[in-house]
């Protein structure tokens, strides 16, 4: 039953510096490290270093040092914050940009450094004036900058197989990042996925550990320079961040932020592995993960961080958390966690919670609840690897080596290694017939959803967080997989069209291509209940099928950013080439695919399996083809037909509460009354709120995709959905997600519409303005923490959407679900 219709607004939560107690940790969850394998730092001790430190220490006050400890979000602090608190380091989200634009061009970034370097070192008013570091996640190039060199996704460069290569793609994305002013990659990331249901598992380079730490120690040379160098931005170089210590791919089910259930042996021989030749490689920097080992949080885990990373193994950098994950650790809120500072932890990654963050440590080391010899100790640590980089003598960001070479963001040099590198990433699956190479010179058609699409085969982590809501002008100098297909069979003397559907007009092509696969995702919202594409992804099987119906060889091209359950397109394929997400370079894809002129085989396949890929989409089931198998162009297997039952369920939609004219599974539509009754629309034409609310349906996309409500406007009443079974959306609150509704407003309400969610009795409401001119369909998102700083607890909500109006309106509605894109955004109140 709803409260009241209007889900009244429940009070804020006051934060406090005090705490919760810690429960007890766990035996199972208590590391011995002695039973870890000892790596070698590769940086000795520095008496002349440690003497520097040392006085900056003596001079610095409580204020400052606390300032060194924390890290914000550039949408969330000034350079103005960045001075008077004295922060240590900035970092951009996935979907921060400099002065609130995302998209901003490259100059804009390099501005904004300026600015935060010169606050940083101002002393007027006093001050040690120590400079800033802000960090990046340029997981795949310099990826959040338009025009920069996308490379393929980990998940690609594993199947590679070429450490040298690796490190190559370093040294170019490292110079990237020096052209915009930043001085740290949150990469490379060194998890070691083991289920492939997890949002995540793209940016493992294999579930193999021992491939991953061939790769790691060559990557972060690539991005550092040598082992033990100090002046490390006189060189084209940046400090790398190793992540996520630990296990984060090893959760229970493949789930994001989960937990590992694991013995200690199975934590330390697949998950530990690679950071022996991440430590060996002198990396500055490791990032905690959010997920938990045996049920206690990483970032809390003493053992972990301290006993085995820093003691047993030796780290000599410094440990920063994930974003907000203190927040996560038993006992602890964003706004205030002693408890990962005692554990081990140097920084935190305090993206919007920074300042009450700021104020609780400061209260903390001054009661004692952090030992000052801690808090001494995370600042001694920052303050080393700021020394080795260089970064007090190297002046402000403009002025340094690259900085502003604009013309290094895609240069030819770093495209060509990009490219090189989704040659050798792809992997052939099945060549029945020898159907690849196709001729350069024959008719060939370029089908599927995927093909033209420079966003979508570059996946998450593209510009934007979730690598969505782009246009194709925010690639320049990128090549969609169909350009580079076009521009080599047109210099052949071929034909080329382009035809998403799979039809075509006049002669019979000679070969088709479909490209297929996944859209793009990053972290839980990639996150799978089974091992196959989205239902909505499925439709190029149907136009594979008709084209061979019509005796035209097809070459399936999957976009994909783990091995998936697509038995069904593999048999209506007679050649099966897994792509991954290749990046900017669709040319490389083209490569692989056509003959040379002469006829002959112009780049062999080479690339083989990094992850096993599945037989069923269950991802406990059997395996279809082995890590490391991949044929050759010349190989003669031939891929027998294959067994199509999936062996589970179908994958249902998550994140989704109404689509198509119909709640999700396990929720209700409701239409309420003033008074709270209640009724449960199943079929239309319907009426709820004593009558005065009509129900009918319209369409969306395909006939009826959407419902109609008619608000008479005699009282107040809401549409809402419900649900008996409470969601758990904190980390998608956590992660700046919205509750994104598609509406269309026919008549627009005589009063104000307001849309609220409810956990239990707690509830929270935010006004939707501006509405759309009546007829458009449009997108209207409202911030998860919106309710979330109400009051609302984000891991019970049973009503994730309720909408309230007082006067007439008719308003259409189609989709609710969680997202990152909307048309329009709600403000969420103060």
């Amino acid at each position: 039953m709803l409260a009241s219709t209007a889900l009244a607004i429940g009070a804020a939560c006051a934060v406090s510096a005090q705490q919760a107690p810690a429960p007890a940790i766990p035996p199972e969850a208590i590391a011995h490290p002695d039973i870890w394998p000892q790596a070698h730092w590769p940086y000795k001790a520095d008496p002349a270093l440690e003497k520097r430190i040392a006085g900056l220490l003596q001079r610095m006050t409580v204020e400052e040092k606390v300032g060194q400890v924390v890290q914000a979000d550039i949408a969330s602090v000034t350079p103005a914050d960045v001075k008077q608190y004295h922060l240590g380091s900035v970092l951009n989200g996935g979907s921060s940009g400099p002065y609130g634009d995302d998209l901003a061009p490259a100059a804009k970034w390099l501005q904004l450094a300026d600015e935060f370097y010169a606050a940083s070192v101002d002393k007027s008013g006093g001050g040690v004036g120590i400079p800033v570091i802000w960090g990046i996640d340029a997981v795949h190039g310099n990826s959040n900058i338009i025009g920069a060199t996308l490379f393929p996704h980990n998940v690609g460069l594993g199947a590679m197989h070429d450490p040298a290569l690796m490190r190559r793609i370093a040294e170019a994305t490292a110079a990237e990042i020096r052209v915009t002013g930043q001085e740290w990659t949150f990469a490379p990331t060194i998890t070691v996925p083991q289920d492939g249901r997890w949002g995540r598992a793209y940016e493992g380079y294999s579930s193999d550990p021992r491939l991953v730490s061939d790769y790691v120690g060559q990557f972060i040379r690539g991005l550092q320079g040598e082992p033990g160098a100090t002046d490390i931005l006189k060189g084209p170089h940046v400090i790398a961040s190793t992540k996520h210590f630990l296990a984060d791919g090893g959760t229970e089910d493949g789930h994001d932020q989960g937990d590992a259930k694991i013995s200690e042996a199975e934590l330390r021989d697949i998950h530990g592995l690679p950071y022996v030749a991440a430590i060996d490689a002198g990396v500055q920097t490791v990032m905690t993960s959010f997920s938990s080992w045996n049920g206690v949080k990483m970032a809390g885990n003493k053992s972990l961080v301290t006993g085995v990373l820093k003691d047993r193994m030796g780290f000599g950098g410094f440990v920063v958390s994930d974003w907000n994950a203190h927040g996560q650790v038993a006992g602890c809120t964003n706004a205030s966690c002693p408890q990962a500072i005692n554990a081990g932890l140097d920084m935190y990654m305090a993206p919007d919670s920074w300042k009450p963050l700021w104020h609780s440590l400061l209260a903390q080391v001054k009661d004692g609840t952090i030992p000052m010899a801690r808090l001494d100790d995370a600042v001694t640590r920052i303050l080393r690897v700021k020394m080795r980089l260089g970064l007090f003598e190297a002046g402000k960001p403009s002025s340094r080596l690259l900085s502003g070479r604009y013309d290094v963001l895609g240069s030819p040099e770093h495209r060509a290694i990009a490219r090189q590198a989704v040659r050798e990433s792809l992997v052939l699956l099945k060549n029945n017939g020898s159907v690849l190479p196709l001729n350069p010179g024959a008719n060939i058609l370029v089908a599927g959803d995927g093909a033209d699409d420079v966003a979508r085969q570059s996946g998450g982590w593209t510009l934007s967080w979730q690598g969505t809501g782009l246009k194709p002008e925010d690639f320049p100098g990128a090549t969609s997989i169909w350009a580079g297909l076009n521009s080599a069979i047109g210099a052949a003397g071929g034909t080329a069209t382009l035809s998403p559907d799979g039809s075509f007009t006049g002669a019979k092509p000679d070969a088709a291509i479909v490209v297929f696969g996944e859209t793009p995702y990053a972290e839980f919202q990639g996150d799978l209940k089974t091992l196959q594409l989205k239902p909505e992804l499925r439709a190029p099987l149907a136009t594979m099928k008709k084209l061979k119906a019509q005796g035209i060889p097809v070459v399936a091209l999957m976009l994909t950013g783990r091995p998936l359950f697509v038995n069904p397109e593999i048999n209506a394929a007679d050649a099966f080439v897994v792509a991954w997400l290749p990046g900017s370079e669709g040319a490389g894809v083209a490569d692989m695919l056509l003959a040379g002129t002469d006829g002959k085989v112009a780049h062999e396949f080479r690339g083989t399996l990094s992850f096993p890929w599945p037989a069923t989409a269950d991802a406990k089931g059997k395996h279809l083809f082995a890590l490391g198998y991949g044929l050759k162009t010349t190989s003669d297997t031939a891929v027998p037909p294959l067994s199509e039952d999936p062996g589970v369920a179908d994958n249902a939609q998550q994140g989704t509460y109404f689509a198509n004219g119909v709640p999700a599974a396990s929720w209700s539509l409701i239409v309420a009354d003033a008074a709270g009754q209640q009724t449960r629309i199943t079929t239309v034409p319907a009426t709820g709120a004593n009558g005065d609310v009509a129900v009918t349906a319209t369409d969306h996309i395909v006939q009826e995709g959407a419902r109609r409500f008619a608000f008479g406007g005699k009282a107040q009443a809401t549409i809402a959905l419900t649900t008996q079974a409470p969601v758990d959306v904190a980390r998608e609150s956590n992660g700046d997600l919205m509750l994104v509704t598609t509406m269309r407003v026919d008549t627009a309400p005589a009063s104000t519409l307001t849309l609220s969610a409810r956990s239990g009795t707690a509830s929270a409401s935010v006004p939707l303005a501006g509405l759309a001119a009546p007829g458009a369909w449009r997108t209207y998102g409202v911030p998860l923490k919106c309710f979330a700083n109400q009051g609302v607890d984000m891991e019970h909500l049973d009503v994730p959407f309720a909408l309230t109006t007082s006067g007439k309106a008719v308003i259409s509605l189609a989709t609710v679900q969680l997202g990152t894109v909307a048309d329009q955004i709600a403000a969420c109140p103060k």
